[in-house]
């Protein structure tokens, strides 16, 4: 069959491409792993640089495992008649019926999560646990990964009845109804996230009187930024990696520190780092990329329109019975494969944001507190300061730390 032999070039070009990347970037990190980059060294030691490329190297040897791992459960699901098996196992069961169809979805996501979890486990309890990162034990491991599959339940289940329910019922222009559903329901996530699902797992405490929350609050009020708090949440339960994010929308919007990051920075960086963040905010970067989300969701979902009405669709990935529910998952692993030659493209978009942060920052507080807190940030989260160019144009959303730190130092006044 012909798109049999286009998937599998597609999904061999993929797997090549992925793999010498990943070549690339061990063999960048190590060799320049012997000395700090100039622009760091007055701030970052050798030890602390060569810390960050073995990190970097322990990852990269797990991803190639879980690359060839993932290609071969792909080629399971489809040409081994998994997914015909899970098919026929719902089918025998519950009879040709919506339910079904939410069973076979359903399953397949958490068969997915399972078949996962080894590598989840490893990176935890062995690969963040040799560099220090890790502070989680077993029993937390265990009671977030439940708590997280029975919320996905609770969530999934209904936005997958409905969908199915549109996709089987609603006509040929179903795809329109379905972008309108996902469409309101990622807006009600980020509504509901910061208030009724991140507390879930996290204990987030308002942000104390005292030098740190005069300074936030001004800058605030330089930004026009209003939100519900600033808060602070207990990353250090789970990991050492600092970090800082404001999440929600409309009257709903708070600002989150990890704890961890405010033992780490001074004030006047903590405030640099927020500010950053606010730039996002000012340039409507998360409004942009919901735009631009929803407009990619609405022609995929249209040509998933078109792909459901083709035999070959199926029968060229190893599916014999031919449905909304079995074509949704195809759809699902056959953009995981096509997406990965787009990701450059994402990327640019991405840094090209983060540029534009970091001069919103630059103007609201000061470069220098910026660039000291990103410094700190790379030392300790072990973020390796020289990625191989063409490996982080794919993977990475930020700009390498030696091309973000030169631009803002051309920034300081």
């Amino acid at each position: 069959m012909w798109f049999s032999y286009i998937f599998i070039a597609a999904l061999i070009g993929a797997l090549a491409l992925q793999w010498w990347l990943m070549v690339r970037q061990r063999t960048h990190v190590s060799q320049y792993s012997t000395s700090v980059p100039e622009a760091f060294t007055n701030n970052i030691s050798l030890e602390a640089h060569q810390k960050a490329a073995s990190y970097t190297i322990t990852k990269l040897k797990l991803s190639k495992v879980e690359l060839l791992y993932g290609t071969a459960i792909l080629l399971v699901w489809t040409f081994g008649g998994g997914l015909n098996l899970l098919d026929q196992f719902w089918l025998s069961r519950i009879g040709e019926n919506l339910w079904y169809s939410v069973a076979v979805m359903i399953s397949f996501i958490i068969l997915g999560t399972l078949v996962d979890l080894p590598f989840s486990i490893y990176r935890t309890f062995v690969v963040e646990e040799k560099f220090g990162f890790n502070k989680m034990n077993a029993r937390l491991f265990v009671k977030d990964s439940l708590t997280g599959i029975a919320i996905n339940l609770v969530i999934v289940t209904p936005l997958l009845w409905i969908m199915l329910w549109l996709m089987q019922s609603a006509g040929e222009l179903w795809w329109i109804y379905v972008w309108l559903v996902l469409i309101s329901f990622m807006l009600l996530m980020m509504f509901i996230y910061p208030t009724v699902i991140a507390p879930i797992f996290n204990k987030f405490n308002p942000l104390e009187d005292g030098d740190l929350k005069h300074r936030i609050e001004a800058l605030l009020s330089r930004c026009g930024f209003a939100s519900q708090g600033i808060f602070i949440m207990d990353g250090s339960k789970r990991s050492s990696h600092g970090n800082a994010y404001f999440t929600g929308f409309g009257k709903n919007k708070r600002i989150v520190f990890f704890d961890t990051l405010l033992e780490s920075l001074e004030p006047q960086e903590i405030e640099a780092v927020l500010a950053h963040e606010l730039g996002h905010f000012k340039h409507k970067h998360i409004r942009k990329q919901l735009i631009v989300t929803s407009i990619l969701m609405l022609g995929a979902l249209a040509l998933l329109g078109w792909l459901m009405q083709q035999s070959w669709f199926f029968t060229g990935l190893g599916v014999k019975i031919e449905s909304t529910h079995m074509a949704l998952i195809l759809f699902m692993l056959v953009l995981s494969i096509f997406g990965i030659y787009f990701q450059p493209i994402f990327s640019f978009f991405s840094r090209k944001n983060e540029f534009e942060a970091d001069d919103f920052a630059a103007k609201q507080s000061n470069a220098n507190d910026l660039i000291h807190a990103l410094v700190k940030l790379y030392k300790e989260n072990a973020n390796t300061l020289t990625p191989d160019p063409l490996y982080s144009a794919f993977h990475d959303s930020h700009p390498p730390a030696p091309v973000r730190v030169a631009y803002l130092s051309t920034k300081i006044k």
